[in-house]
């Protein structure tokens, strides 16, 4: 670990608990400034997660999380096939294209459909809200992954039917 901490994890976390901070938070992120509580603002710049500009203006971090993150992460010692693919073809966990091969397609697909829970039937729109997060054409994407067998469809409901499982 490199400078990244449980307890400044613990504290980022927290921060997102409480109301007070939560909402200004998301005002600050919206590009409000007007009447924030003092004390939620402090609170937020001791995470990380605010901070004064130049002109005494407070404005939100949402850049904390990347770098927790990846501060956290272990640097992997050797890459796998299948991690070189998503490395690849995935950017801050953005598809970067749907041309690919088959072969690096599939290992892209089976990635995505993690992001569905076994045994849980998903409505179209909550399939097309998860799968816009990877790529803004979801409809290709859902339909690759219903081709590839990973989601299985019946009217409008979707669930996922292959591709690794979390143990």
């Amino acid at each position: 670990m490199v400078g990244v901490s449980d307890e400044d994890l613990r504290r980022v976390l927290g921060l997102l608990c409480q109301d007070d901070t939560l909402r200004a938070l998301a005002s600050l992120v919206l590009g409000g400034t007007g009447d924030l509580p003092p004390k939620a603002l402090d609170r937020l710049a001791s995470g990380g997660l605010a901070e004064r500009d130049d002109d005494g203006k407070w404005r939100a971090r949402p850049e904390r999380f990347r770098e927790l993150l990846r501060e956290r992460a272990e640097p992997p010692a050797e890459l796998s096939a299948e991690e070189r693919v998503l490395r690849t073809f995935l950017v801050d966990g953005r598809l970067t294209t749907m041309g690919m091969r088959r072969d690096k397609r599939l290992i892209v697909l089976r990635y995505v459909s993690r992001v569905f829970e076994p045994g849980v039937r998903y409505p179209e729109a909550d399939v097309n809200v998860a799968l816009r997060a990877f790529h803004d054409d979801f409809a290709a994407l859902r339909r690759y992954l219903v081709d590839e067998g990973l989601l299985s469809r019946e009217g409008n409901v979707y669930w996922r039917s292959g591709g690794p499982v979390e143990v």
